[in-house]
This record gives C-alpha cells, sequence and structure tokens, in this order.
C-alpha cells in the first residue's frame, strides 16, 4: 500500500544546484531550501507561527514537541540567543523554517548565534523557503506530516523521506506530555526578570502553596506564579493524586503541554476530578485547559491548522473585554459539547473557538492561550492574581 501511494505522489521538483535541505510534505510536495543547524533528518507536523518576535521561546516551548515550526516572520536570529530566554531544557520543537538566511546577532543581550545553538539542540532549520507560500498551504490544506532533512553534501532518497512523513501516525491520539515533563518532583525558586538584574527569586515568607503538575510547561508560567504571590512545587504528569494531595496545595496549576489532550487525559483526567470532588482550587493553561473542561464533561478536537503567534484576540465574554494574546495550540476545547458544569469565558474573535472555561460551583477555571508570554503585553496576567487571590 505504501508504495501504490508513492507511486500517486507529485513528481518532486528536481533539487536546486546548491541544496543542501529539504522538506518533505506526506502530500508528496517537495520544498527546497539550505539547512543550517542539526544535520540529519526529522519526522513532526508542520505549523506556523506569527509572532515578531521569541524565536528561542519558541524552539524551546514543550508544547511544540514533534512539529516543524514554520516562522512567518522574516528576521529569525537576528537578536542572537541567550541562556535567560529559554522556555525548557527538554525538547520542543523538532526543527524550524525561515526565508531568509540567518544573520549574524546584532543584540546587547546576545551569548550566541541562532545556527550554532540549533545544532547543540540537535534541531535542524531550513533557510530559503517561500514561507509566505507555506502558510497559505497549511491554512488551505491544513497542518501537514513532513520530513526535514540537512546534509552539507546535498544527498537526499527523497522517496525514502517521503515514506517516513507519510508513515508518521501525526499527532492526533499521541500522548506526548509525559515525554517532555519533569520526571521528578521540585520545588521552583525563580521569579520574573527584569532589565539589568536577570531573574528575581521566590520569597520563603507563608504564601499559598500551588503544586503544577508539569504536562510541558513553560518555565515563564511558574516565574508568573511567583510574581503574583505563590509559592510553587512542580510534580510530573503522571502524578497520582494521593501524591498530589499529600503536598497540601492550597491550588493545583495545570499546565501547557504537546500532543492530544485526550490521549494524555487517560492519567490527568482522574487526578483532576479528585481535585475538583475536594473543591481545590484549580488553574489550566493551555493543554491544561483542555484538561480541565475533559475532566468536567467537555471534548476536544484536532483543529485544522492551530493557533500559534502572539497577536490573537480573545473576547472575555463577562465584559467584553479584548485581550490580546499569545497562543500554541493545535486542539481545542470543542466549545458545542460544553455541558451545563462548564461556562464558557473566552472565544477567539479569529474564529469563534473556545479559549476559556470556569467550572460552575467550582474554584476552578482555565484559558487556551498563554498569559504568561505577555501578550498586550500585560492584558492577561490578572489571571494568576485571580487564581492567587481564589486560594487566600
Amino acid at each position: 500500500m505504501a508504495d501504490a501511494a508513492l507511486s500517486h505522489a507529485p513528481k518532486p521538483a528536481p533539487k536546486p544546484e546548491g541544496a543542501t535541505g529539504v522538506l518533505v510534505l506526506a502530500d508528496g510536495h517537495v520544498l527546497w531550501g539550505r539547512g543550517f543547524g542539526a544535520v540529519g533528518e526529522a519526522v513532526g507536523e508542520v505549523c506556523f507561527n506569527t509572532a515578531m518576535t521569541g524565536y528561542q521561546e519558541v524552539m524551546t516551548d514543550p508544547s511544540y514537541a514533534a512539529q516543524i515550526v514554520t516562522f512567518t516572520f522574516p528576521h529569525i536570529g537576528n537578536v542572537g540567543i541567550n541562556d535567560e530566554d529559554l522556555e525548557s531544557r527538554v525538547d520542543g520543537a523538532v526543527a524550524c523554517v525561515v526565508r531568509e538566511d540567518v544573520t549574524l546577532a546584532s543584540n546587547f543581550r546576545s551569548r550566541g548565534e541562532f545556527g550554532p545553538w540549533l545544532a547543540s539542540k540537535g534541531k535542524i532549520g531550513l533557510a530559503g523557503i517561500d514561507t509566505r507560500a507555506l502558510t497559505r498551504r497549511i491554512r488551505m490544506a491544513g497542518a501537514p506530516n513532513a520530513v526535514i532533512a540537512h546534509d552539507p553534501a546535498g544527498k537526499f532518497d527523497v522517496p525514502a523521506l517521503l515514506k517516513r512523513a507519510r508513515d508518521w501516525p501525526g499527532l492526533e491520539g499521541m500522548d506526548l506530555a509525559k515525554l517532555v515533563s519533569r520526571q521528578t518532583a521540585q520545588d521552583w525558586e525563580g521569579s520574573t526578570w527584569t532589565l539589568g538584574k536577570g531573574y528575581g527569586r521566590s520569597a520563603h515568607d507563608p504564601r499559598p502553596h500551588v503544586v503544577a503538575i508539569d504536562y510541558g510547561a513553560k518555565d515563564n508560567i511558574f516565574r508568573n506564579l511567583v510574581k503574583a504571590g505563590a509559592r510553587v512545587t512542580v510534580v510530573p504528569a503522571e502524578t497520582p493524586l494521593d501524591a498530589v494531595l499529600a503536598l497540601e496545595p492550597a491550588g493545583v496549576f495545570l499546565s501547557n503541554g504537546p500532543g492530544d489532550p485526550a490521549a494524555t487525559g487517560a492519567y490527568a483526567v482522574p487526578v483532576i476530578q479528585g481535585l475538583l470532588e475536594r473543591d481545590i482550587p484549580v488553574f489550566g493553561i493551555c493543554l491544561g485547559h483542555q484538561m480541565l473542561a475533559l475532566a468536567a464533561g467537555g471534548t476536544t478536537a484536532k483543529m485544522f491548522q492551530g493557533h500559534r503567534g502572539a497577536n490573537h484576540p480573545v473576547k472575555r465574554l463577562a465584559d467584553d473585554v479584548v485581550e490580546i494574546t499569545s497562543m500554541n495550540h493545535g486542539f481545542a476545547v470543542d466549545n458545542v459539547s460544553l455541558p451545563d458544569a462548564i461556562e464558557e469565558t473566552h472565544v477567539s474573535l479569529f474564529d469563534g473557538t473556545n479559549c476559556g472555561i470556569a467550572i460552575r460551583g467550582k474554584r476552578a477555571f482555565g484559558v487556551q492561550y498563554h498569559p504568561e508570554a505577555s501578550p498586550g503585553p500585560q492584558d492577561s496576567f490578572y489571571l494568576f492574581e485571580k487564581f492567587v487571590e481564589m486560594m487566600k
């Protein structure tokens, strides 16, 4: 069957002279370019991100696990990289696709160049691609599975790459949270960053204790919880309910993360349901928001193209205020499926998809977007303060 499928693929474009990288889509289309970063090949779902800043944060966000990120902004690499802008020490995106060649860094915070940094992380880059055309293709046909490859000698077995792209099962049904989660509990000590001072430290005064379940968390979420007045302990994704309760939380935070929420829900939902039964305050972001919805009787679904960027308008239904948000998700809570126990609190002004919920009669809420990413830039920080106040 695989060989028959390959025979119906579009005829690949001939490799241009000097091409050292290639992106092979599962539908048979082949995009040639110039490879940088790590040498090798990687498989994943191709998505696009429209943010004008934050390429290093994107590449180290665990929510991008098993994804190849197309950056629509042309100037990628121009501010270099530094250790302060890492969102996690575990895997994020497997590769990136850009329009222009990465230029030398020009920024006072830079501590290195983007290309060599990608190579050190085992991540592939591909330049010289018409990212506008690729983005339009994703918008029209959905996010495709693909293989990206980089070989300085320019030698590629395109049929083999196409077969690998078609054999990859895709993100639907895939539980990735347990692969990118911390494996041991950790008392979080960092606070938010300020220019010239770096990251602050968490106070040791008697603050409400948050147990944060790590499904693939961005570190800046924990920093913002500390800034809002909490003390944070981070635990692995598969931590059972009795272990969470043993830490005596004043509230439980459900983090962002990658993969299919329905698959992660197999072990996450029973824990969250136990928290709701005890009326422990719960706050979820992104995948954590989806987990909360599943625990209260909602459903989730794979999106056609997903939402990824730093300029997504979201309407808060309680007062019609519009928040400018940062998003990164390929699955969404199905707002048609919401039972009476779930109140819809926020919706996307792009397509009307669900962006926030509250559980009726419980101290529990979640949002699909990322308030810690400073969109707006402070439109959504109130959510952290709301959670801390709820615990008091």
